[in-house]
Formats: C-alpha cells, structure tokens, sequence
C-alpha cells in the first residue's frame, strides 16, 4: 500500500529541510499553502526567530481581488517589503513539500519583484 498524500508531502518536506537551514544571513523563506490561504514566513532557524510574516489573510489582502495565484504574488511582494524593513535581502527558498507550480511560483516570483534575492 502506497503513502497517504499527506505523508507522502511530509517525507518530501523532511528531504527539503536537509538542505535549506536558515541563518542569520540567509533566513529561510517558508510556505505555507492550504485550499484557500497561502501563508509565509521568513525564519531564522539558528534562534528560531520568524523575522517576517506574511499571508492571504492579513487584512492589507483583503482589499485585493483576483485568483488565489495573483493572491500568492501579492503576498510575496508584500512579504518582500516587510523583508526588506527587517533587513534581510537574500533567502533560503523552502517550498514545504508542495511543487514549486501554481500559487507557490506565484509567491516565489512576487517576492523576487519586491527585492528579495534567492
């Protein structure tokens, strides 16, 4: 019998993890995508400090209309912004498991328009 979709995402996610650690220089970018949100943070894995959050629920993102996918590049550019304040200009991009397609290419590439290197 084959693995569950959620264990088959976690097993994914674990392999992902190996390799982006976030440091104080490079904090890790962490996705967070359920059926209608999408959520993100940038994490500093060494004091595991969140340096900054983002996500389709915050109510700056309430006012934007469009597709979950135009949703996801909003909250990156947004995310990129409170990024930016903090002082962080390149990350570790972590995808949590999911396929880097669709709504989570949407935040990758939103975050890059608003200055984020990774």
């Amino acid at each position: 019998m084959g693995l569950t979709k959620s264990e088959n995402r976690s097993r994914i996610r674990r392999r992902i993890r190996k390799v982006s650690f976030g440091s104080q220089e490079r904090p890790r970018l962490s996705v967070f995508r359920s059926n209608k949100e999408i959520y993100a943070q940038i994490i500093d894995d060494t004091t595991g400090k969140t340096l900054a959050a983002a996500s389709s629920r915050d109510k700056a993102m309430s006012k934007v209309k469009g597709t979950k996918s135009e949703l996801a590049a909003e909250v990156g550019k947004t995310l990129a912004k409170k990024a930016l304040d903090a002082g962080v200009e390149t990350v570790a991009f972590d995808r949590g498991g999911y396929q880097y397609h669709g709504r989570v290419k949407s935040l990758a590439d939103g975050a890059r328009e608003g200055g984020l290197k990774f």
